[in-house]
């Protein structure tokens, strides 16, 4: 029984601040405008707040240089897998392999893995995170913009790339954690300052973030046959990579325990930017589905992994 009391003691907030975006929608209490400027809140401030802190932590080792490497290769085989499975499985949208690989980690995972994991041990998460950031920001976006005729601007990815809070604070954490910087300061209380500064600036990134997802939650028009088959086929292949992952990394560091990281990483929809190159509306409803049946999937996975840990 405790088990079970647990586990709703972590999916049950999940359930309801979705439910509270839903019917924030449904109320007219929020605005289009006013949930992108939630969303610009919790990713751009709140979220970068949590890496900082998670990175500036952290105890680096060799791994911490490999796993990312692995994670930018394993985004980039999902991605030749969904072009594959798009071919076998008759489903002729160009945005199939763009929906198989990719993963929304800063608008879902980090929320998610917290209220499993807890905060101390966000660093696991974010290591992994950062292979299939680097991946977003350039293979995956360059691709994109290639499908829809224009000319990759790798000057224009790179500049977007090294702009972007999320990257700023990852290498502002790395560049304070791997140099010891911030251990050093320890003793001092500076390093308690700084942690307490993005402990309250991050407060509200799970809430935020689930709320977000809530409001842009909508399964009415949902092409159901089209939808489910791409779900599907992502869910196999990241079923299949996440078991060679696992494989892998155990062999190579037999010590190493990133199996929550992973599971949480692996049952992510695809990026939440991905209906934004979408090239018609028929397009963009299909993309929509997909992402919205997907998050409900990771959702319900989550649910699983909250009884089974």
């Amino acid at each position: 029984m405790n088990q079970w009391i647990e586990a709703l003691r972590t999916v049950l907030p999940v359930l309801l601040t979705l439910g509270v975006g839903m019917l924030c929608r449904r109320r007219g209490l929020l605005t289009r405008q006013g949930v992108d400027a939630l969303k610009r809140v919790a990713v751009d401030i709140a979220l970068p707040a949590v890496l900082l802190n998670a990175f500036a932590t952290t105890e680096y080792t060799p791994m911490d240089v490999f796993v990312p490497l692995l994670m930018f290769i394993v985004c980039v085989a999902a991605w030749a897998l969904g072009r594959a499975g798009a071919r076998l499985f008759g489903l002729t949208s160009r945005f199939v392999p763009f929906l198989t690989t990719g993963f929304e980690a800063g608008m879902l995972g980090y929320a998610l893995f917290t209220m499993l994991y807890g905060a101390q041990r966000t660093a696991e998460f974010a290591r992994i995170d950062l292979g299939q950031v680097l991946f977003v920001f350039t293979l995956y976006k360059a691709m994109l913009s290639v499908g829809e005729g224009h000319r990759a601007d790798a000057g224009a990815l790179l500049k977007q790339m090294a702009l972007s809070p999320i990257i700023i604070a990852i290498v502002a954490g790395v560049l304070l954690g791997a140099t010891g910087l911030y251990r050093a300061l320890t003793p001092s209380g500076v390093s308690g300052v700084v942690t307490a500064c993005t402990d309250f600036i991050a407060a509200p990134t799970g809430a935020l973030i689930l709320l977000c997802i809530g409001y842009d939650l909508v399964l009415r028009d949902v092409p159901w046959a089209a939808t489910l088959k791409v779900v599907a086929l992502r869910l196999g292949i990241m079923l299949a990579l996440r078991l060679a992952l696992g494989a892998l990394v155990g062999w190579l560091w037999p010590g190493a325990d990133l199996s929550g990281a992973l599971n949480m990483m692996f049952i992510l929809p695809p990026p939440f930017v991905l209906p934004v190159f979408a090239d018609d509306a028929d397009q963009r409803v299909y993309v929509s589905s997909a992402l919205s049946v997907s998050t409900l999937a990771a959702i319900a996975l989550f649910a699983i992994l909250a009884i089974v840990v």
